[in-house]
């Protein structure tokens, strides 16, 4: 059933008699995967694996083998980034299989609500319609039987959602920044307001009153109709500054419309109406769909006390259903600070670490960053006023691919962009796995995607977004096969790690060491790079309570290395034997050492 307004939504009738999915014990146990519905499956694969393990072999799109690789030009691969590619909810229930048995947990869905009419936003992120899915992503329906087939499998689901701005969903009227080619004006945030020409219909055309409920026309202005006031907006233009406040506040996000969220001190802040509806159209997805969590974007951009109000609006309505621990995660950029802050003010959950621990991270793995840089990430207790273990097992969720990588600026690039990248990819995944925080896995990452800008390219995301389901924008410079491949060596190997982890209590919940390592047994000392790189051994503990385990990784890329390691003297003997839990040499797997 289309809803128009919010008011239309009756709560009690939505969650009267039902039995909603209980939250996880905890949030640092679960592994994430991250996808783009549009880019992730369209449900006509073959020779793929379907949720029981059945071979499918009725579809159009065959397994992607290495004889395809580049079967397109890199030109004509770039030009069919951009726009809708085909992936949809359908085809996301159809491989919930192949992530379950990877060893996913949780799944985090990228924005899937209706965008403006007139614009190709794939992404998600330009919603027109807070209330309805955009057609291209699929039904109501459709939603609802991908989270219970989801829940049925063992997978928790985050919605991918937006407050602080809406879609374009309306146009300046002329000023002083033009845009070429139009009779519209784009104008720059300078602290006043804006007069508005009008909301876009589905053309994109200003022709609709900027006024109170202008119109019931879904594909035009914005919705419910609630939203349809000028005072839903700020009205001031786009950012230019990102750090200079009150700019990244009040200023559009590029085209998107900046929400007026209220006013008011931090702990006395009076939420607008538009906040208010917002906060209530996501309880709805809640309510209607049973979902389990939201990644919550561009919080830097919305005041804390706006932040704040939602996470108690959200956190009360869960609890009331039964889900008590329904986790909010917050895009915060700027860094480790900001971010703790923002968590500690508002009751976010948690923060999507998109600064520092993906940079490190990977060229640590890579050999180009001593390990301290990452591991020190983690032990900054006097910043964040807790003991590290506390704060970072579940107050951080890492990753080190994303869709933005805005630490790259023009030269973005997944992790096996560079020519030997793939060489040490089980290494990575294996690293944010089995270190402090919630683990985070991007699509393709575990099939060797290696999107990256060129040296004549401007480094636009969409690079960073490649088709799993392959169409014309197949990952590896391919169209017309796909990458659901249960079989390559880093699935396989990487399932095999997540099932230790599972295992392993201390692997998920435990304190954490980066431990010194001698190649005589007599002088010890921290792994670190000489030359400008670091080709060793680099090992490190996860302790909790008397169990150690120790896991590390080789960042020569070509030679085996062996290294002595040391370990907690308190919680081992002389006779205490350490089993060897994975390995990439199998034969190793069982066997006990002193």
């Amino acid at each position: 059933m289309k809803i128009a307004r919010m008011a239309e939504v009756d709560f009690t009738s939505l969650t009267s008699g039902r039995t909603y999915t209980p939250s996880p014990a905890a949030w640092e146990d679960q592994v994430f995967y991250f996808l783009m519905v549009d880019r992730f499956s369209d449900g006509k694969e073959s020779n793929y694996r379907d949720n029981s393990g059945a071979l499918v072999t009725d579809g159009s799109t065959p397994l992607f083998t290495l004889s395809q690789a580049s079967n397109i030009s890199r030109e004509q691969w770039v030009r069919n980034g951009q726009g809708w590619k085909g992936g949809n909810l359908k085809g996301m229930i159809g491989k919930l299989g192949y992530l379950q048995r990877m060893g996913i947990t949780a799944l985090w869905v990228s924005p899937i609500f209706k965008q403006v009419n007139f614009l190709e936003t794939y992404h998600g992120y330009g919603i027109q319609n807070f209330l309805e899915l955009d057609p291209h992503f699929g039904t109501k329906e459709e939603l609802v039987t991908l989270v219970e087939k989801a829940h049925e499998l063992g997978i928790y689901v985050i919605l991918d959602i937006i407050l602080n701005h809406t879609g374009n969903v309306f146009s300046y009227n002329p000023d002083r920044y033009p845009v070429a080619g139009t009779n519209y004006y784009d104008p720059r945030w300078d602290g006043r307001l804006y007069d508005v020409a009008g909301f876009n219909d589905a053309e994109g055309r200003p022709t609709v009153p900027f006024r109170a409920e202008a119109t019931t026309n879904p594909d035009a202005a914005v919705f419910p109709l609630e939203l349809q006031e000028p005072a839903t907006f700020t009205r001031k233009g786009r950012i230019n500054s990102w750090d200079y406040h009150p700019e990244f506040l009040e200023g559009d996000f590029c085209d998107l419309k900046d929400v007026r969220h209220g006013s008011g001190p931090d702990d006395h802040y009076v939420p607008s109406r538009a906040l208010e509806v917002l906060a209530a159209a996501y309880k709805y997805w809640i309510a209607l769909a049973d979902v389990d969590g939201f990644r919550v974007d561009t919080v830097k951009h919305m005041e804390i006390g706006a932040t704040r109000y939602f996470a108690s609006v959200i956190h009360e309505f869960t609890q009331s259903i039964g889900k008590e621990r329904f986790f909010l995660i917050g895009e915060i950029t700027g860094g480790r600070s900001r971010a703790f802050n923002t968590l500690e003010q508002t009751g976010l959950d948690a923060a999507l670490g998109v600064d520092d621990i993906p940079d490190k991270l990977e060229y640590m793995v890579k050999g180009y960053r001593n390990p301290e840089d990452y591991f020190n990430l983690f032990r900054n207790s006097t910043l964040v006023g807790k003991e590290s273990h506390t704060w970072f097992r579940n107050k951080v969720v890492t990753l080190f691919d994303d869709h933005d990588q805005v630490r790259k600026g023009n030269r973005k690039g997944r992790f096996c962009a560079d020519n030997e990248g793939w060489k040490v990819l089980l290494n990575v995944l294996a690293v944010n796995v089995l270190t402090l925080g919630v683990p985070c896995i991007y699509y393709g990452s575990e099939q060797y995607f290696n999107g990256h800008a060129t040296e004549d390219r401007d480094g636009n995301d969409v690079f960073l977004r490649e088709c799993m389901f392959g169409g014309n924008y197949g990952a590896l410079q391919t169209k017309g096969c796909h990458f659901f491949n249960e079989e390559s060596a880093a699935y396989v190997e990487f399932a095999k790690i997540i099932e230790v982890r599972r295992r392993e209590i201390a692997l998920r919940r435990g304190r954490q060491y980066l431990r010194e390592i001698s190649g005589d047994g007599m002088i010890f000392g921290l792994p670190r790079m000489m030359g400008g790189q670091i080709r060793s051994v680099v090992p490190w503990s996860r302790i909790l309570d008397q169990q150690e385990v120790v896991t590390a990784i080789n960042t020569d890329y070509n030679n085996a290395r062996t290294a002595w390691v040391t370990v907690d003297s308190g919680l081992h003997n002389l006779n205490r034997p350490f089993v060897c839990l994975y390995s990439t040499d199998g034969s190793q797997i069982g066997k006990c050492e002193p």
